[in-house]
């Protein structure tokens, strides 16, 4: 009896397995934009890992903030060093989940609300915001804008440059991840 009863369990864990539908890259594309009168600011970081998982409709995003790449090497210093403090948060990142079921084998696009924790700046925040969610041979992606003010994360802007800087910065993540 405990054979059979062991057999059921493993062939129930690897039945699960079976089903599990995750999906994974390193390569999705995260951008910021920061507009003012003064100057105009983005940054790319193509490095960005994405992990969806489509059983419990759940999704994780992780970056180093290192990886961000700026039009100006100086730019790209300051943001390191003074803003992000990269040294001590060298990560930034999002965990939660979206609201509707989507099903990982037949083509189609999902307008979605991700809702989670993001940790910018060694702050943890929740957030809620509109995202996009396609299915297409056997590829998941994502996209999602939104807007982060940079006084919620402790962001400090010295007075010299806050002209320069935006209040809220524009946030872009896309990415396209395949089945693990």
């Amino acid at each position: 009896m405990k054979k059979i009863i062991a057999a059921a369990v493993l062939l129930s864990a690897c039945s699960y397995g079976a089903f599990a539908q995750k999906y994974f890259t390193n390569k999705g594309v995260t951008t910021f934009y920061s507009s003012t009168l003064v100057e105009d600011i983005k940054a790319t970081n193509k490095q960005t890992s994405a992990l969806i998982n489509t059983n419990e409709n759940s999704l994780v995003c992780v970056m180093e903030n290192t990886k961000f790449v700026f039009p100006k090497s100086l730019m790209q210093e300051h943001f390191n060093e003074n803003y992000m403090e990269s040294d001590k948060y060298p990560k930034s990142s999002f965990t939660g989940t979206y609201n509707k079921k989507i099903d990982p084998n037949v083509d189609g696009e999902y307008s979605v609300t991700v809702s989670g924790k993001l940790s910018i700046h060694g702050t943890l925040k929740d957030v809620s915001v509109p995202a996009t969610i396609k299915v297409k041979n056997g590829q998941i992606t994502g996209h999602a804008v939104f807007k982060v003010k940079t006084k919620d994360y402790n962001i400090k802007i010295p007075t010299i440059v806050v002209s320069k800087i935006a209040e809220e910065i524009q946030v872009t993540i896309d990415f396209t991840a395949s089945k693990m």
